[in-house]
């Protein structure tokens, strides 16, 4: 009878204890979870920094903006024309043929590598010409295989090719900005790409094979950053040396060669 006492007595403490923990679990789960998500609130998110390390602002509106959107539209048109050559390389243009070679080389390299084929590439398969003389117009920002079909183009140009092929090449987006700088020795607006590789910012310019660091640019004034997150301004801290240059050019009404 004792025998028989104990054993249900057990038993029936055994449902109990198993009741309570299964009955704990879920809450316990729940706790564990609300705690690693105010953890996660409560870890300051890492923000990467833009070329030359500087603060930007959003652009919402104006010319330049106008110019990145209709770019990117042109931009879009030219990647279906690579993706049927891709699919059929009968019927691919010669522009198109050409571009998709620069962007097997790069992808056959790694890292900084990568950008220094590319940017020697693009240098090398483009003319320097003004809009002007090309187009009869003072500025026009032109999709990359365009460029390559007339093989001429400005800095720009130069510098849109470089991005889409980088871009075509393997490079995330997140990694590359076409950068608007004003070029102080000579009052005038210039475009180059930059292109972040282990945390810091290269630049691949049509005016030089060699690659340099963003901060190495001699006497430029940042003034916007183009990506697919659209434009940016940078807000720069202007030196004195900077400050007076940019002051004659303005007083002089010097216009943009970008048209900007």
């Amino acid at each position: 009878m004792f025998g028989r006492v104990t054993a249900r007595s057990l038993a029936l403490f055994l449902m109990v204890l198993a009741s309570t923990f299964v009955g704990q679990a879920p809450a316990l789960a729940q706790y564990q979870i609300d705690a690693v998500s105010r953890d996660a609130a409560a870890t300051p998110q890492i923000v990467l920094p833009e070329p030359f390390g500087l603060d930007t602002s959003p652009v919402l509106s104006g010319g330049i903006l106008a110019k990145w959107s209709d770019l990117t539209a042109a931009i879009r048109d030219e990647s279906d024309i690579l993706t049927r050559c891709r699919n059929d390389a009968t019927s691919c243009p010669g522009a198109a043929q050409k571009f998709l070679a620069v962007v097997a080389d790069g992808r056959k390299r790694d890292g900084r590598a990568r950008f220094g084929v590319i940017n020697r590439a693009i240098n090398l398969a483009i003319q320097p010409m003004s809009d002007l003389a090309q187009w009869g117009v003072p500025d026009r920002w032109s999709a990359p295989l365009v460029t390559l079909a007339s093989g001429r183009g400005d800095c720009e140009d130069y510098a849109i090719a470089k991005y889409v092929a980088l871009k075509e090449a393997g490079v995330s987006e997140d990694d590359l900005r076409l950068v608007i700088v004003r070029d102080l020795a000579s009052g005038e607006d210039h475009a180059v790409v930059a292109a972040r590789w282990n945390g810091t910012w290269i630049v691949l310019d049509n005016r030089r094979l060699a690659m340099i660091e963003d901060t190495d640019m001699p006497r430029v004034l940042p003034l916007f950053a183009l990506s697919r997150d659209g434009v940016k301004a940078f807000v720069p801290a202007v030196t004195v040396e900077a400050r007076a240059p940019i002051q004659a050019a303005e007083s002089q009404g010097a216009p943009s060669s970008l048209g900007l």
